[in-house]
């Protein structure tokens, strides 16, 4: 018996099974019509005139989607929003850099006035100095506690101060530095536009203000004098200051207390002091804080026991245990007082050496 949707005779005989139409792949529905190019006329067209039995229809105008149309909107948006950022991009300009300054340095060598003390025993020697409260190494760099300024955060003020601080123990505290054997930790500290000058002092060395090795670090004559004790005592003070919108200055002032014994002398050979007192200025930008680097702009040092009458350009040739300074200078200047010396050559206080 035929289902409810069946023919009371049931299927036609030879028809397919299931329900399916085997014309139904080429039955066209309504859209398929009405989008025909072509289309019959109706009789009474026929006869009034004649016309052939089709006509041409028009081609359907069909506009675009709303899907087409937004997507065509996003496209021209991103297009001119790219062209925009192309010709006026929405970062501030960056202004122009100020050129760097080349750094000035003055060297002062101070003379002691007698025979420099020794003692078998650095600490002795330290105990019995000024330099006896100092802390050793970097612990004597401590930094400030940093604010921000009218133009540069708490963070930039941060960088400022560690940076000099990098620079200074980089300079004054690296064995292989003080050692004569490297500059370039010192070198990579600062900026590129002091380079040339820095590159030019260690190759050519010259007594001008400007091209003074000893004013970029401290350095030893190793053929005269090596660390008798590695633990380099340390005092002094950083300050960070805002000068204009667009710079940062640091201003370090620190002795270091060296103790020194002649080279290849031996752990049995008398030890002596030699003090070096350095005052820094650093300057930095807004690109010499995002690299850590540093402008080094002044650098003002007072150094003994020092002969006057050796040079001072290159290296530092200290003067060691029971030795006296063949000349001397104008002045007693002692490097662990405030102020600064005038002479070009200075004589050692007696109070900046060690009561033994």
């Amino acid at each position: 018996m035929g289902g409810p949707g069946d023919p009371p005779e049931g299927t036609p005989e030879g028809g397919p099974g299931g329900g399916e139409d085997e014309y139904r792949s080429v039955v066209f529905d309504e859209s398929f019509v009405r989008a025909a190019r072509l289309q019959e006329f109706s009789a009474q067209e026929r006869m009034a005139d004649h016309a052939p039995a089709v006509r041409r229809r028009p081609p359907l105008r069909r506009g675009l989607s709303r899907q087409a149309l937004i997507l065509v909107l996003l496209i021209a948006v991103a297009f001119g929003t790219a062209i925009y950022m192309g010709v006026r991009h929405p970062y501030t300009t960056p202004a122009a850099r100020q050129p760097v300054e080349p750094l000035r340095m003055t060297v002062i060598p101070l003379a002691p006035q007698g025979k420099v003390p020794g003692a078998a025993d650095p600490e002795y020697l330290y105990a019995h100095s000024p330099a006896a409260q100092f802390r050793v190494g970097a612990e004597g760099i401590p930094l400030p506690a940093a604010r921000r300024t009218a133009h540069f955060s708490d963070s930039q003020v941060v960088s400022a101060l560690t940076t000099a601080k990098d620079y200074i123990v980089r300079s004054s505290l690296y064995p292989e530095v003080i050692s004569g054997q490297e500059v370039r930790p010192v070198r990579v500290m600062l900026d590129g536009d002091q380079l040339d000058q820095f590159d030019q002092s260690f190759e050519h060395p010259v007594a001008d203000g400007r091209h003074q090795p000893t004013g970029w670090l401290v350095r030893f004559d190793q053929t005269r004098a090596e660390l008798a004790d590695p633990k380099i005592r340390v005092e002094g003070s950083l300050q960070a200051a805002e000068t204009d919108s667009a710079t940062l200055e640091v201003t370090a002032d620190h002795t270091f207390v060296y103790a020194l014994k002649p080279t290849g002398s031996g752990t049995k050979a008398q030890s002596s002091l030699f003090t070096v007192r350095r005052e820094l200025q650093f300057r930095f930008d807004r690109d010499d804080l995002r690299l850590h680097q540093a402008q080094l702009v002044v650098s003002y040092v007072q150094v003994g026991p020092l002969s006057c009458a050796e040079d001072a350009t290159n290296h530092f040739h200290p003067l060691l245990a029971g030795q006296t300074a063949r000349t001397g200078g104008p002045a007693g200047t002692d490097p662990y007082a405030t102020g600064g010396a005038t002479a070009l050559c200075g004589s050692l206080a007696t109070s900046a050496e060690p009561k033994v």
